[in-house]
């Protein structure tokens, strides 16, 4: 996959039609939310946001988030639903939560903070806004809603994501000076009750989670600060839709004064939040700001993932040889780091050394199992050598870390191709042209893979298939034309 943001287009009239399709589904009058509503407003959502959004999928990086967001979500009362979290691949300081609990955080705010307390302060806060129900009351309270204040609504759900520039940065710009004629088009801007009630379940979630309640005020700080001396995307856009932090911290500091000593010095190791921090600036940041940045420091200080950093980014600033430098000195003091070990062996793999990269990705997969990314490129090596069984079964199991990665269907589709299993290709490439968003594609594979049928187990991956592209998560507006939406992924095994 290709770690670059990609530009995508404007995703008003996909968002319009997701909405239209909600309506006729539901009508528009609502005099109480229910849960069930929730649940399904969040299930649309969810759908929308993933089709037009980008996303992280480096296993080292959602493993990680997503056992931050578990661990502040185990504090949380009994929900009627799971709480769900995504990487969004979006430098802006952002993070934002919709009905039914899925919480979105964006990579932005993962590099913009110091440690995991404070990002876990961000996700304390936006469950606290999920269990308390703000976006549902607040619909309750419009009783009568129509596709304006709709718009509106789903506008300032991915109002984070505002910002000058031609990427994703400008779309919540966009769809907010769309809808703001209309005068509900900001009904679901949160108050400054709902940011006090959020803060102060917040806290409490934060708190009962084991971690530092001062990190939630000096999140809210670091915020303040760079909307000061910041701008442009550098704004933190949370800063739009989560009014009046100079009073929330007043009042935060004025609660977390008169806690336990031993709740206030609270500490938490920093590597892990650092590893990812140092993986996304190498694949998200610019690459020339990321490189001034470990250039900026000395080089006696820079451990060896900073090293890996370093060649990632020089990697991807065309400059081979200086990469392999970089690279061979994380190496040196790495070891037996996994990440490392997969970081350099996709730099060799890309550079057409399967000899360098291979041991590299396998003693990278052995120490970290669940790494998808280090079987994928195994698995590309083993079928470039005809070893079709071995990259055939790794590959799966890839797939089954990554479901709905188009790009790793596509290679276990021309794996299964050159093993002679034309079936088993056809299936694997009608499902990624169907992750690509590539809907002619997709059924032109499916026909391709319903005339070869003929065994039972044959049939029962045709109905599966079949299902999966008829389901409700598919694009009814899709054209064929899959090139725009392949720009709106964050594509990450190359």
């Amino acid at each position: 996959m290709n770690h670059r943001l990609p530009i995508p287009n404007p995703i008003r009239v996909a968002l319009l039609a997701a909405l239209i399709f909600f309506l006729s589904c539901r009508g528009v009058a609502f005099a109480s939310v229910s849960i069930a509503d929730e649940i399904e407003m969040g299930r649309k959502f969810d759908e929308t946001i993933h089709a037009q959004m980008a996303f992280v999928e480096d296993p080292e990086v959602i493993f990680y988030v997503t056992g931050v967001v578990d661990r502040v979500a185990s504090a949380l009362p009994p929900q009627a639903y799971p709480i769900r979290s995504a990487v969004v691949a979006n430098n802006s300081m952002n993070a934002f939560a919709i009905p039914g609990g899925y919480i979105y955080i964006f990579t932005g705010l993962i590099l913009g903070v110091e440690s995991e307390d404070q990002l876990a302060a961000v996700i304390g806060h936006e469950l606290g806004h999920v269990t308390e129900r703000h976006v549902a009351k607040r619909m309750e309270q419009m009783k009568y809603l129509n596709i304006a204040s709709l718009t509106g609504m789903v506008a300032g759900v991915l109002l984070g994501a505002s910002g000058a520039g031609g990427n994703i940065a400008n779309l919540g710009g966009a769809l907010t000076l769309g809808s703001a004629a209309g005068a509900q088009s900001a009904f679901l801007m949160y108050t400054r009750e709902n940011e006090r009630e959020a803060d102060h379940v917040g806290l409490n979630y934060l708190v009962k989670s084991g971690y530092n309640p001062n990190a939630m005020p000096q999140t809210f700080e670091i915020m303040n600060k760079k909307s000061w001396f910041m701008s442009g995307d550098n704004i933190p856009s949370y800063l739009s839709t989560h009014p009046g932090l100079d009073e929330r911290i007043v009042y935060l500091r004025d609660r977390i004064k008169h806690m336990p000593a031993d709740v206030l010095t609270r500490d938490f190791k920093r590597d892990r939040f650092q590893r990812v921090q140092t993986i996304l600036r190498a694949r998200m940041v610019s690459p020339e700001t990321a490189l001034a940045y470990w250039d900026s420091k000395p080089q006696t200080q820079l451990t060896c993932l900073d090293q890996a950093g370093r060649g990632i980014v020089l990697d991807r600033l065309k400059r081979q040889q200086q990469a392999e430098q970089a690279f061979a000195k994380a190496l040196g003091c790495g070891p037996d780091d996994p990440l490392v070990l997969r970081e350099a062996g996709i730099f060799y793999f890309n550079q057409g050394n399967a000899n360098k990269a291979a041991p590299l990705l396998q003693k990278a997969a052995i120490l970290n199992p669940r790494d998808a990314m280090s079987m994928f490129f195994t698995a590309r090596i083993m079928a470039e050598r005809k070893d079709y069984a071995g990259a055939i079964s790794l590959m799966e199991r890839v797939a089954r870390e990554v479901p709905k990665d188009s790009e790793v269907r596509y290679h276990l589709g021309r794996i299964k191709g050159e093993s002679g299993d034309i079936f088993g290709a056809h299936i694997q490439l009608s499902y990624s042209s169907h992750f690509g968003r590539d809907k002619q594609k997709a059924r032109f594979h499916l026909d391709k893979a319903r005339s070869l049928a003929q065994t039972d187990a044959q049939k029962r991956q045709l109905e599966e298939l079949e299902r999966t592209i008829s389901g409700p998560g598919e694009d009814k507006k899709n054209n064929g034309k899959a090139e725009g939406a392949k720009l709106n992924r964050m594509r990450l095994f190359r």
